[in-house]
């Protein structure tokens, strides 16, 4: 029975930012109150259907999942004590007794079933139940004693396990809307407040079932700009920010006093994104031609001030599931040429002005996704291809487009990419938002093969076998052009102690931090 991411900030940067930055207010100024910024409002902190990164990192600290991931990625106990696995397709979960909602209610199997039942509603429409509809059924024992049945053979089954569980009586009165405003958990901190693009506030959960936090109240402060939120920073009226620093003002919070500065290694991964419906991107010459064009060292080297890696893949050297002996596409301005005149589109003019063609490039209103943007743009005009146009959204409106597929070109990031069963919710043909998360419209017969292949396949050596074949189809296809693994790169005030650096870089271990008084 088996079991269990130098300050080039000039003088006139500074003094325009100073005039937006903000006072705590008062009644959130005290001793043990610790305050993080991020640089974008969540947009669904139901655990059921938010995807994006401040989403998951709110809900997390609210909520808790069956199973949870620790500092190395391992799957530990978190609601359920202990599970069981009698056979291949069969999962017994044995839950925690006593644990309590926020609302005083108890969390029972009722609660799980549920959970997982409502994301497989399909008026839901769960961007998430791609991930649970090998269930075959879902049989409560008792209250503290719940069975999964699959009906195929799931070898990321558990790690699927790893969201929160809601409250079946709360969400159900509330309907999905006010419960999204309103959501409430078992996990260390309660959610008091939501001002929309201004902050969250969180009151500690004194009746948490490993001990209760040792701050008395978290906020986390929406500041989108990169200047205005490290000023915050230096300023004190922030204490921590986690991978939301620009690069190149890392090096002067090295040497800030009253500063510190943790740097890890990420399981992140920035990619360009592109639109294979799109007449021009669906020929894959023109995906290679665009990898050859771009001088990704330089990036790294200049805009990322060498705080990430090239990227060889969707997946890290550090994966089991790696494979190293995959097409690369070094920067390389004549290769992108003759690919270009291959897939049909010459240069015009020679080394005149008109280019092959032209795209749009879509991101985020971050600075820093904005530069990268701009230097894509001059590096692809020198084979013949023109940016014509960096269109900035607010997040909310980005991350929809990018969704819908309203964009040719865009970059994002993967976050927390530790199993390779991605590949199946990133490129399986049936995987197209909503029902998952393949933003290009990828398809391609043969990896939808391996990868439901991979997803029923136990034994890890062929799992490796069948990956290392996804990838290397995939680096010839290029639905995506591999960009860098960034650095887990935490700011923060030296009276904060305790926190601890995720690969997937989340606010686990929030719980555990103390502040030292002023």
């Amino acid at each position: 029975m088996r079991s269990r991411r130098i300050a080039c900030i000039g003088a006139m940067m500074l003094a325009g930012a100073m005039l937006w930055v903000g006072v705590p207010a008062a009644a959130l100024a005290q001793e043990n109150t610790l305050t993080l910024a991020l640089e974008s409002d969540p947009t669904n902190i139901d655990p059921r259907f938010g995807t994006d990164v401040n989403s998951a990192r709110v809900y997390q600290l609210v909520s808790n999942a069956l199973i949870r991931k620790d500092p190395h990625s391992n799957l530990v106990p978190d609601l359920a004590e202990r599970w069981e696995n009698p056979d291949d397709k069969t999962y017994v979960f044995y839950l925690r007794k006593g644990v309590k909602f926020h609302d005083g209610s108890e969390f029972t199997a009722e609660d799980v079933k549920y959970t997982f039942e409502s994301m497989l509603d399909p008026e839901s429409n769960s961007p998430k139940a791609y991930a649970f509809k090998n269930i075959k059924s879902i049989q409560i024992s008792d209250p503290y004693t719940i069975t999964f049945r699959l009906n195929e053979v799931s070898a990321p089954f558990l790690l699927e396990m790893v969201i929160p569980i809601v409250p079946k009586k709360a969400a159900e009165q509330e309907l999905n809307e006010k419960f999204t405003e309103t959501l409430i958990g078992t996990g260390p901190f309660k959610l008091v407040s939501w001002t929309h693009d201004q902050q969250l506030v969180f009151k500690a959960n004194r009746d948490y079932y490993s001990g209760p936090p040792k701050i008395d109240t978290l906020v986390l402060k929406i500041i989108p700009d990169d200047t205005v939120r490290f000023l915050e920073l230096k300023q004190g009226n922030v204490d921590l920010v986690q991978n939301a620093i620009p690069p190149d003002m890392i090096a002067l919070a090295r040497n800030t006093k009253g500063l510190k500065v943790l740097q890890k290694e990420s399981v992140v991964i920035y990619y360009l994104g592109m639109n294979l419906h799109d007449p021009i991107l669906r020929h894959v010459k023109v995906r290679q031609a665009l990898a050859h064009a771009i001088d990704r060292q330089s990036i790294v080297d200049y805009l990322m001030k060498g705080q990430a890696s090239l990227a060889t893949g969707l997946l890290s050297p550090a994966n089991w599931a790696y494979e190293k002996n995959v097409t690369q596409y070094d920067y390389d301005v004549e290769a992108a040429k003759r690919l270009l005149d291959e897939a049909g589109y010459p240069d015009p003019d020679g080394d005149g002005p008109e280019p092959r063609f032209k795209l749009a490039y879509k991101t985020s209103t971050a600075p820093l996704r904005i530069r990268i943007g701009e230097v894509l743009q001059d590096q692809l005009k020198r084979v013949g291809i023109e940016i014509t146009e960096i269109q900035t959204f607010e997040w909310a409106k980005f991350y929809a487009d990018i969704k819908s597929g309203d964009f040719q070109l865009f970059s994002l990031r993967w976050v927390g990419i530790t199993e390779p069963d991605i590949f199946y919710s990133i490129f399986h043909s049936k995987m197209v938002p909503p029902d998952g998360r393949n933003r290009g419209r990828y398809a391609n017969t043969r990896i939808d093969e391996l990868v439901e292949k991979g997803r029923r396949t136990l034994d890890l050596g062929e799992r490796k076998k069948i990956y290392s074949n996804v990838q290397k189809i995939l680096a010839e296809e290029l639905p995506y052009v591999y960009l860098w693994y960034p650095h887990n790169i935490v700011v923060m005030n030296e009276r904060v102690h305790g926190f601890t650096v995720y690969p997937d870089g989340d606010f686990a271990s929030i719980k555990d931090v103390w502040v030292d008084a002023k």
